[in-house]
C-alpha cells in the first residue's frame, strides 16, 4: 500500500488548524451535520466518566459553548481508540480530526499535564523516545539479535525494506523480544532489509493525538529528512502507532512511500513461511485485535492466518473482537495516564480485556502492538487468576516455531 493522503484529512489537518478553520472546510461540516444519536459516547470505553463525549463536544460547539469544554479534563479520557469514528452513522472524523483539536485547545489552557504524560512527551522531545533513554543506545539490541540486522548508515546501498523498529522494542527487554523475532523471520524469507539505527526517532502518533501537535510536528520534520537520505522500496513497522503516523499524517508532509505492518506484510508471504513453521506450540490462543490495526487500517484476519499457520496452535475468540475488540488502554497518551485514571477512580481498560482473555481458556493472548505486551502483562500481575496466561506478539510465536 503506497502511503497517500486521504481527502477528508489535506485540508484540515495542517500545521494551522484549529477549530475555526476547520469548520470552513467540508469535514468540518460534516461534524456540525451530527444527528446526536449518542452511539459514539455509548461505544466509548471511557464515555461514562467523560463531562464532554464527542456527540456533547458537537452540541457545545454548535452552541458557542466550547470554552466550557476547554475547561474539562473530559479529552484526557480519551484513548484513541477509534471507536467513536468507526461506529459514527454520518461517517464523522472524530478520532482524526475533532478530538485532537479540542485536545490541543485544552492543553493550551490547562493549569497542568499529568506529569507522567508530560515526562513522557519531554523525553520523546529531548530525547526522540518517551523513556528518556539516550538516541546513542538504540540500536544497542541489534548486538543480541541470532541474526544480522544491517543498519542503513554502515551498509551504505538501497534496501527493498526498511524496518522501522520504533521505541519500546528498541529500549525495553520485553520488546527486544519483538525485534529479534521479525529479525528472524525476514532473514528466514531472505527479505532485504535493514534499519535506520541510532538515526531512528519515534514516529510520534501519540504526540498527534494527546495535545501535542507540536512535538510530532518536530519529529515528523526530523524523520522525513532522515528518509530521504536512503533508498528503500517500502517502510515495514511493527508499532502499530508508527504505522498510523505513517499512513495517515506524514504524507502531508511528503511521505509517499510504500508502507506496511510486518503483520499483513507476514501473511502475504505465509505460504512461503509455513515450510518453515516446524516446531509445534501446542498452545490455545486467542487474538486481540489492535485499535490502529484494526478498527483504524481494517486488517482483522491477518493476524488470524499467520496463527493458524502455526502448527500446534488453536485460535479462540474473545466475547469483543475485530470491530468490537475492547482498547487496551494505551493509545492517545493513555500508556502513560495509569495513575492519573487510579486517581479519578477508573478502571484499566487493560484489565477489562485480560478478563475477556482469560475467560476463553487461552494459554496464549496474542497481539500485533507492542505497547499491549506491557498493557496486558501488567494486568495479568495484578488480576487474580486460576490458571496462567503468557502475552506474545504474534511474530514472537511465529518465531518460536521457525526451524532452528
Amino acid at each position: 500500500m503506497i502511503a497517500t493522503i486521504e481527502p477528508e484529512l489535506a485540508t484540515v489537518c495542517q500545521r494551522d488548524t484549529t477549530l475555526e478553520t476547520l469548520l470552513q472546510q467540508p469535514e468540518g461540516r460534516r461534524i456540525l451535520s451530527c444527528i446526536q444519536c449518542g452511539i459514539c459516547a455509548g461505544t466509548c470505553p471511557y464515555g461514562e466518566y467523560m463531562d464532554f463525549p464527542p456527540r456533547r463536544i458537537i452540541s457545545m460547539l454548535r452552541r458557542g459553548l466550547m470554552e466550557e469544554v476547554f475547561q474539562s479534563d473530559s479529552m484526557l479520557r480519551c484513548v484513541a481508540c477509534y471507536a467513536c469514528m468507526t461506529k459514527c452513522p454520518r461517517g464523522i472524523r472524530l478520532s482524526d480530526v475533532l478530538l485532537p483539536l479540542v485536545k490541543e485547545q485544552t492543553l493550551q489552557r490547562a493549569p497542568e499535564m499529568p506529569a507522567e504524560l508530560q515526562r513522557s512527551l519531554q523525553n520523546t522531545l529531548r530525547y526522540g523516545n518517551p523513556m528518556g533513554e539516550s538516541s546513542r543506545k538504540r540500536a544497542n539490541w541489534v548486538t543480541t539479535s541470532p541474526v544480522p540486522v544491517p543498519i542503513l548508515a554502515e551498509i551504505r546501498r538501497p534496501v527493498d525494506v526498511l524496518w522501522f523498529v520504533e521505541c519500546y522494542t528498541s529500549y525495553y527487554p520485553r520488546g527486544q523480544d519483538n525485534s529479534r523475532a521479525v529479525a528472524r523471520l525476514f532473514n528466514a524469507l531472505g527479505i532485504d532489509f535493514a534499519i535506520l539505527g541510532n538515526e531512528e526517532k519515534c514516529a510520534g502518533d501519540c504526540g498527534q493525538l494527546t495535545w501535542e501537535s507540536g512535538l510530532f510536528e518536530t519529529l515528523t520534520d526530523y524523520n522525513m529528512e532522515i528518509l530521504r537520505k536512503y533508498k528503500f522500496n517500502r517502510l515495514v513497522t511493527g508499532d502499530t502507532h508508527a504505522y498510523n503516523a505513517f499512513r495517515i499524517r506524514y504524507p502531508m508532509y511528503g511521505f509517499n512511500y510504500e508502507l506496511e505492518h510486518t503483520t499483513p506484510f507476514l501473511t502475504r508471504h505465509v505460504e512461503q513461511l509455513k515450510p518453515r513453521l516446524k516446531k509445534p506450540l501446542n498452545v490455545t490462543v486467542t487474538y486481540h485485535d489492535a485499535c490502529c490495526l484494526g478498527r483504524r487500517a481494517g486488517f482483522y484476519e491477518e493476524g488470524r492466518t499467520l496463527l493458524r499457520a502455526i502448527p500446534g496452535v488453536k485460535l479462540v475468540e474473545m466475547v469483543h473482537n475485530r470491530m468490537n475488540s475492547l482498547c487496551c488502554g494505551g493509545g492517545g497518551g493513555g500508556m502513560w495516564l495509569d495513575t492519573y485514571f487510579k486517581q479519578k477512580g477508573m478502571d484499566r481498560l487493560s484489565e477489562r480485556r485480560i478478563k475477556e482473555a482469560l475467560a476463553t481458556g487461552a494459554d496464549v493472548l496474542a497481539i500485533s502492538c507492542p505497547y499491549e505486551v506491557y498493557r496486558f502483562e501488567d494486568a495479568l500481575k495484578t488480576l487474580p487468576h486460576a490458571r496462567p496466561m503468557r502475552v506474545r506478539d504474534v511474530v514472537e510465536l511465529l518465531a518460536e516455531s521457525l526451524e532452528d
